[in-house]
């Protein structure tokens, strides 16, 4: 299994495919499978992309980060790994939810290297007290299949899924549930401690292909704090999804999957451009 010592953990990762690296960084409390299971049916039929899944401190299979206190220590090791792994590249990185927040951590300190930047469901603000967030609603309910479900499975479905079905419980089992039970619980409550960064992350104009994907019922980080950054990505597509919560990428697969690829095929774009000159 592959892994990347760095100063303040042992990072574990998934390197798949070849050609202009994308970084994915996912969400707080899951592993690289809820964003390796979005990601990569899009990668069947688009070649030219080397994914690299990560696991982030406290998640998944990473390990050795007991050093790590807060999210500036989370930001380090993920720095630390990118400088390893593709040192002086220019790369794409994708951050989910948490993730979200990390990405433009790395935008402060590397824009220039990065050739663009995906947001999916992303924390803006880390203080949940001061998110604007919808209630929770379920849109839709299989009340049929839902009647199959364990007591506990219902409970933590219905929680955080705002499409109640047989596919949606798959996904939401395989990609992110499964990630969530092996996770450092006590590691994790102590980095939620100081969830936000100890710097300003926000004042930094990016100028590179940009997507931000925000579910109309994300009741976790919600979507209306997006609003107020989105000057800052000059070329960003901005896409509040309805039928949406906080796991948009599984709830809303074909929007997800379709505007993805339009996100890659205007970095290609740009960097066409850019040869040319």
């Amino acid at each position: 299994m592959p892994y990347c010592k760095v100063k303040n953990a042992n990072i574990y990762y998934e390197d798949i495919g070849s050609g202009i690296p994308i970084i994915m960084v996912h969400g707080f409390t899951p592993d690289h499978r809820l964003l390796s299971g979005c990601m990569e049916p899009i990668f069947k039929e688009k070649e030219g992309w080397r994914r690299i899944y990560i696991d982030l401190p406290g998640m998944g299979k990473t390990r050795d980060y007991e050093k790590i206190h807060n999210s500036d220590g989370m930001l380090e090791a993920v720095v630390s790994f990118i400088h390893t792994v593709i040192p002086n590249q220019p790369f794409l990185i994708v951050g989910e939810s948490y993730g979200g927040y990390l990405t433009r951590g790395i935008i402060k300190e590397h824009k220039e290297q990065i050739l663009g930047a995906a947001f999916i469901c992303p924390m803006i603000i880390p203080d949940k007290e001061k998110r604007l967030l919808p209630d929770h609603t379920i849109v839709y309910a299989d009340h049929g299949f839902l009647a199959s479900l364990a007591e506990d499975e219902l409970s933590d479905f219905q929680s955080n899924q705002v499409v109640l079905d047989d596919y949606n419980w798959k996904r939401y089992k395989e990609e992110i549930l499964s990630g969530c039970k092996i996770a450092d619980s006590v590691f994790l409550d102590k980095i939620q401690e100081s969830y936000g960064f100890s710097f300003s992350i926000d004042d930094v104009l990016f100028q590179k292909p940009s997507v931000f994907l925000l579910g109309k019922q994300d009741s976790v980080v919600g979507y209306k704090d997006a609003f107020a950054i989105l000057e800052n990505y000059s070329r960003a597509t901005f896409a509040v999804l309805d039928r949406a919560g906080h796991n948009l990428q599984i709830e809303q697969t074909k929007l997800f999957t379709s505007i993805i690829i339009e996100w890659l095929n205007r970095v290609e774009e740009d960097i066409s451009l850019a040869q040319e000159k």
